[in-house]
């Protein structure tokens, strides 16, 4: 009984609201749907704009990826049995980008000018994981999500060092979005993702591919 309600309980943890809208009005690359008007400009007085700098523009970069690789699945997977769960991942990564985007204009921050290299690095990825078969697409999802909740672990802990009432919005957005890509990691693993063949080795390739992508978003 437990084993069957599990799955449905982590599916059911998708349909939660987005947060609000937060500050900015300009779309940058990537966003997708217009944005709805937003409160002003962050004071800047006080910030850590290189710190600041580093991770708006590498969680842009890596939510615009996701983005793309839920497309990618969604091309080959879209009419399977697994499409709807794939679709309501992905429908999350759209608020996460949105969000972003956002926060770009909010704190000034440049996207990262390897956008279109993610953008078909992403659905390259994704599309070739779900050639694999389901297994093959969760395994993506759960090699990825992993890389992506620890990336988020250690902003949180750089956010609180350096001052956690002055990031507090930040530090909202983000441990939201960590407790969003664990979710997602877990449906992955609920899916057969580690029934994939050579899935240590497809897993370890993955998350290697994103290591390169955080170390380079952060600094061009």
């Amino acid at each position: 009984m437990a084993a069957a309600v599990a799955p449905a309980l982590r599916y059911s943890l998708l349909q939660r609201r987005p947060l609000r809208c937060g500050p900015g009005v300009r779309a940058v690359p990537g966003a997708g749907a217009a944005l709805r008007p937003c409160s002003s400009r962050v004071a800047q007085d006080g910030i850590n704009q290189p710190v600041i700098d580093r991770i708006i523009r590498v969680d842009h970069a890596g939510e615009y990826g996701a983005n793309r690789i839920y497309a990618g699945q969604m091309a080959v997977l879209g009419r399977s049995s697994v499409g709807p769960v794939i679709q309501q991942m992905w429908n999350q990564e759209k608020n996460h980008l949105k969000k972003f985007n956002e926060l770009m204009v909010a704190y000034r921050v440049r996207p990262t000018v390897l956008l279109p290299f993610w953008n078909v690095a992403g659905f390259v990825l994704g599309a070739g994981s779900a050639l694999l078969g389901k297994k093959g697409a969760m395994a993506c999802t759960v090699a990825v999500e992993e890389s992506i909740s620890e990336h988020y672990n250690n902003q949180i802990r750089t956010l609180i060092e350096e001052d956690p009432e002055k990031y507090k919005e930040l530090l909202q957005v983000i441990k939201q979005f960590r407790d969003e890509e664990q979710e997602h990691h877990d449906i992955g693993l609920e899916h057969d993702a580690e029934a994939t063949p050579a899935y240590s080795v497809l897993k370890t390739a993955i998350q290697l591919g994103c290591k390169a992508a955080i170390f380079l978003s952060e600094r061009i």
